[in-house]
């Protein structure tokens, strides 16, 4: 029988997998020969440095976190949709979210750094026009939201036998209509 030929696509998509079921401090080079079925020498000749595979993986998380939540976003209602479809990864795939919420973020040293860096820049303009409000006041609302939606899948993620997703969309509505409120200033909508 001819010997299988390890890709470097090979470890990355059999690293991915032990991220998604068993979170990243899984990632080892046995783990990843044992998934493949093969000894650890193949793993080493593309993996000398750890870092790099997980840097790799990461992007893989990401790229799926994107394409994720594109499918599960209400098109209506993008930005409560966009909210409600993290939470929602961080419950059915909470490895994935913490590996893509707590990754390392460079060159980051205010909120505003923060919101420049996650944020898609659209979506301040697209909240000031459909909610009447000024782009300075719908990208607080924005940032607040960002912040709120990062802290509360975080809980959701790690808490077992898990909050149940109604009490956390209801908690997530709570602090939209509050931080509504507080970017217009307590005035009623356009």
């Amino acid at each position: 029988m001819p010997k299988q030929r390890i890709t470097k696509e090979m470890v990355v998509d059999a690293a991915f997998e032990i991220a998604k079921s068993s979170g990243m401090e899984q990632v080892l080079v046995k783990n990843i020969a044992d998934r493949i079925g093969c000894s650890v020498q193949p793993i080493y000749s593309y993996c000398r440095n750890m870092d790099g595979l997980r840097r790799d993986v990461a992007a893989r998380v990401r790229c799926f976190v994107r394409e994720y939540v594109a499918e599960r976003i209400d098109r209506d209602d993008l930005f409560r949709g966009t909210g409600r479809a993290y939470i929602q990864l961080a419950k059915e795939q909470p490895h994935l979210y913490k590996i893509f919420i707590l990754h390392r973020r460079e060159g980051i040293s205010s909120l505003e750094d923060l919101y420049r860096a996650e944020a898609d820049s659209g979506t301040a303009g697209l909240l000031a026009d459909k909610l009447g409000i000024s782009a300075e006041q719908a990208r607080q609302l924005h940032l607040n939201m960002l912040i709120y939606t990062i802290g509360i899948g975080t809980v959701f993620s790690v808490t077992t036998p898990g909050i149940s997703a109604d009490e956390i969309y209801g908690q997530q509505e709570s602090a939209y209509e509050a931080f509504l409120n507080q970017a217009m200033g307590g005035k009623e909508r356009k």
